[in-house]
């Protein structure tokens, strides 16, 4: 009665749990050469082969990372895998308790660090001891420290000549040592991984995989936020613009041009007709007028926003440049050089100055009170021509021959060429300055790199451009697109790097002359055509708003030019 019966059932018998693994069993990053160790360095998982130790352990201090440290070392009792070893386990703990003294004995007693990686951890330790020992006002033990612990390790001598003059201005202002977390994080990056393990390290693996997922979506287009770590990233053409979702019918000819401003707000539109419109858009991505921007007696071939979007450049064919407020509607200045033509326009990147193209083949440099401040005389622009100042102010860029574009530098004289075998038709800068967009005649559009060596980079094919002015632009998310106009009525979007057609948008009865990308916002383009109309395109298919343009217009009469 008092025993349990050796035949019992087995339901009966009283079960003893067991943990997973006993302290004898918990490996350390130390003991990698134990027979126990081998083995499970052998051990991998997933088909890639990943060593099933280093994943463990990176899984532990991310957890510690993240605040979960109960959970962390529950994980290390399980797994009989430890995130450290016990020497840096203490070692860590005594840098964040600021023994320093204590510290520089662990350093030594940790297996795996050569003796450089000692020197440089030992210095790292000894300069905050010193910077704690002056602010807590103690400067003799701090020379002491400097003379006889840091100056031995006979490295880093432009900082121990600044430490000691650190001594001279204890008095003088407070010298405060780095908080310990930090110090921390710059031992780490002194050991070998397999030692002590970088900071967010699997975060880091993650981030990577998502960014090459990315990189390899031909349409990916939105913010970092959309991508989820469930599933494998791809975007589809849900993200591309390639829906009408309104159509701007204010002009009344050909529109020949149109850009958006930098903050995305606004675009302007030039047209045949001799008018510039300034369009507002909305927080819900629709636009209406501004202003309409009268006072030119010549079509208006391009326009300009200033760096900061109050002020815009219009350049009438081979007539004057117009400066306008853009909140108000005024012309503040008006550009003309001796009966010459302007053909181009474009700012200095502080907006202090004006760059005009003359049909003289000569670039102007003004101010903004209208003085000339520098000319480039000789072969620097055509009759027809783009121009564009680098964002450092030190280039100018122009088509200076009918199949060649100048790179100028404005300070030292020097120039570039890009030679193409075509005739050029129009370019457009990258916004990082570093690539140039080129449309050519034989219905190809080149992609340059010009930050270092000039080098040719990619082709973009299937639009139709041999007779008129057509103007592609880069954009979307991280400028990842090209867009492009042509002459049988499309807009043609190509993928960047891989030079695929991704679409072609119909919807012009004419031959689409300009595109321009949203800035801000990668999922709005805009599209300017023969057919006198503004194509906005967006994600999601819309009733079409056709615009009674007349009924919006804001415009003062005193503020037009006669």
């Amino acid at each position: 009665m008092g025993g349990v019966e050796a035949n019992q059932p087995p339901s009966k018998r009283i079960k003893v749990k067991r943990s997973s693994s006993s302290p004898s069993d918990i490996i350390e990053s130390s003991d990698l050469d134990s027979p126990m160790a081998e083995s499970l360095a052998d051990d991998t998982i997933g088909y890639k082969g990943v060593r099933k130790v280093e994943f463990v352990r990176l899984v532990a201090e991310s957890l510690h990372s993240l605040g979960y440290k109960k959970t962390s070392e529950y994980l290390e009792k399980e797994s009989g895998i430890t995130l450290s070893s016990s020497e840096v386990t203490e070692f860590t703990q005594q840098i964040l308790d600021g023994n320093w003294d204590e510290s520089l004995n662990s350093l030594r007693k940790i297996s795996g660090l050569d003796e450089s990686v000692v020197k440089s951890s030992s210095f790292v330790i000894l300069e905050q001891k010193f910077l704690q020992l002056l602010n807590e006002h103690k400067v003799e033990n701090a020379l002491s420290a400097l003379r006889n612990e840091i100056s031995p390790l006979s490295i880093n001598v432009n900082r121990i000549c600044e430490l000691s003059s650190f001594l001279l201005l204890s008095n003088q202002r407070t010298i405060k040592p780095k908080p310990r977390s930090e110090v921390l994080r710059d031992l780490q990056k002194l050991f070998p991984p397999n030692v002590m393990i970088p900071e967010l390290r699997l975060l880091h693996l993650v981030e990577q995989a998502v960014d090459l997922q990315r990189d390899s979506c031909s349409f990916h287009n939105s913010l970092n936020g959309d991508t989820s770590l469930f599933i494998d990233h791809n975007c589809g053409k849900g993200q591309i613009p390639l829906h009408t979702s309104q159509i701007l019918c204010h002009h009344r000819d050909e529109v020949w041009f149109l850009e958006f401003s930098h903050n995305g707000k606004f675009l302007a539109s030039s047209s045949k007709d001799r008018s510039v419109v300034i369009w507002d858009v909305d927080l819900d991505g629709k636009l209406k007028i501004k202003y309409e921007l009268l006072g030119h007696k010549q079509s208006v071939s391009c326009v300009s926003w200033s760096p900061c979007d109050n002020q815009l450049l219009t350049c009438g064919v081979e007539e004057v440049v117009m400066r306008w407020d853009v909140f108000s509607g005024k012309v503040l200045y008006v550009y003309d050089k001796n009966d010459l033509g302007m053909i181009s326009c474009g700012w200095s990147p502080d907006g202090q100055r004006v760059f005009t193209g003359i049909n003289d083949k000569s670039i102007t440099m003004w101010d903004l009170n209208g003085n000339e401040l520098e000319s480039w005389k000789g072969q620097k622009t055509l009759r027809i021509s783009d121009l564009q100042i680098t964002g450092d102010g030190k280039f100018i860029i122009s088509i200076c021959r009918e199949t060649m574009i100048l790179i100028f530098n404005r300070e030292s004289g020097d120039e570039r060429l890009i030679k193409e075998d075509h005739n050029i038709v129009s370019f457009s800068l990258s916004k990082d300055n570093k690539f140039l967009l080129v449309s050519l005649v034989n219905q190809e559009i080149h992609l340059w790199s010009i930050e270092a060596s000039i080098r040719i980079l990619g082709k973009y094919k299937g639009h139709k451009c041999s007779r008129f002015v057509v103007r592609a632009c880069f954009g979307g998310l991280g400028e990842g697109f090209v867009a492009s106009g042509s002459e049988d009525s499309r807009v043609f979007i190509w993928h960047r790097d891989t030079g695929d057609v991704i679409e072609r948008l119909e919807g012009h009865s004419g031959a689409v002359n300009c595109t321009s990308w949203n800035p801000v916002n990668p999922h709005m383009l805009a599209s300017a055509s023969d057919d006198r109309t503004i194509r906005i395109w967006g994600l999601n298919h819309v009733d079409v708003s056709m615009l009674n343009a007349h009924a919006l217009i804001e415009v003062d009469e005193s503020y037009v030019s006669d």
